[in-house]
């Protein structure tokens, strides 16, 4: 039998992507829909307040969502900054030799149980998320519905399509400058300039309070320094191409960055910055030892124990005889290793005894 060359051709990328969203497109266009039924009630299926507390509601699911795995990156990124002078001291001690660097340093994430992949988790997940909301809301404004349930109630698409908060549709966008410049693209402008302040002020705030000097120094301060502007540039230069609706969500989801970053810099601060004295300060007054705090919490941001080192005890029962040593290992034995002496008596040479004798 034979087999078309058509089967045999993998799937394309933009199917591949197809297959992936797919689940994501089903997922947002069922919980707006959801939050718009709820919020109907209030101020009207067709109403832009109605589909602008959905969004708000959107947001909030999914930043509540994505809180657990937050607090794993805040508790990766506290393990990761108590590694720091261990990384230093392996960079001291191999030099230039960046590949025995790199072996050593995963070596210790291993030891330490630290991933450091986990701090760009939150993030990741939330690229897809905001993909998909811009697609439901793109299609709705051209008519051409995305997401299961917005393409079997063409009624909700138009709904969503024609909503508009202050004279401006939350499906269009600042630019092209189809129809003029109107209430759209003011609300947009609004938006993008609140985001691009909220963002920059945050990282300004964040360095400021919430990084160690030596962070800010070399070549990951001027990282830093440099991702201080090219973010909210990103804002800037995205946002005119972005329907409101998705601005809206953006905006929300920056309150939320903010507000929960403001927390966590008040009770959970890296060690070595202002907000940490301050809080060490606080929990001092408390009657509270900061120490223990923070060895608490850094051993619970491991995923494993470390390595027991050469001096840790074994379950192994040492027999030393005439002076020699014989490691006996039992099986299934949970008693800890003991060591055990047995003296012989030391016996004379024959040609002795018979001095003797």
């Amino acid at each position: 039998m034979l087999i078309s060359l058509n089967a045999l051709i993998p799937l394309g990328l933009g199917d591949i992507g197809r297959a992936i969203m797919s689940p994501l497109y089903w997922a947002i266009s069922g919980l707006l829909k959801l939050f718009h039924d709820i919020i109907t009630p209030l101020f009207g299926y067709y109403s832009g307040v109605t589909w602008i507390c959905a969004i708000a509601m959107l947001t909030i699911f999914v930043r509540t969502l994505l809180l657990p795995l937050y607090i794993k990156q805040l508790n990766s990124s506290r393990a990761m900054q108590t590694l720091q002078p261990k990384m230093k001291a392996l960079q001291e001690k191999y030099g230039a030799d960046r590949e025995r660097i790199g072996q050593e340093t995963m070596k210790l994430y291993q030891e330490e149980g630290v991933n450091p992949m986990a701090s760009c988790l939150p993030l990741l997940l939330q690229l897809p998320i905001f993909w998909a909301l811009f697609r439901v809301l793109n299609g709705a404004a051209r008519n051409n519905p995305v997401g299961y349930w917005f393409e079997k109630d063409p009624e909700l698409v138009k709904s969503l399509s024609d909503a508009n908060i202050f004279g401006a549709q939350l499906s269009g966008t600042l630019l092209p400058l189809d129809n003029g410049f109107g209430a759209t693209q003011i609300l947009a402008i609004i938006l993008i300039l609140c985001m691009t302040g909220l963002l920059f002020w945050q990282q300004i705030h964040m360095m400021r309070r919430n990084m160690p000097p030596s962070a800010l120094e070399g070549p990951m301060g001027q990282q830093s320094k440099m991702m201080l502007y090219i973010l909210p540039f990103m804002y800037f230069i995205s946002g005119p191409i972005i329907p409101i609706g998705v601005l809206v969500y953006w905006f929300f989801s920056n309150i939320w960055t903010v507000g929960q970053q403001m927390i966590i810099i008040r009770t959970y601060p890296t060690p070595g910055t202002p907000a940490y004295l301050d809080w060490e300060d606080r929990m001092k007054t408390k009657g509270k030892d900061p120490k223990e705090i923070e060895r608490r919490r850094a051993d619970k941001a491991r995923k494993a124990p470390r390595k027991a080192d050469s001096k840790t005890v074994t379950d192994t029962t040492r027999v030393t005889r005439q002076g020699t040593n014989r490691k006996t290992t039992k099986k299934n034995s949970e008693a800890p290793k003991r060591t055990v002496q047995r003296q012989q008596i030391q016996r004379q040479p024959r040609s002795a005894r018979k001095k003797k004798k």
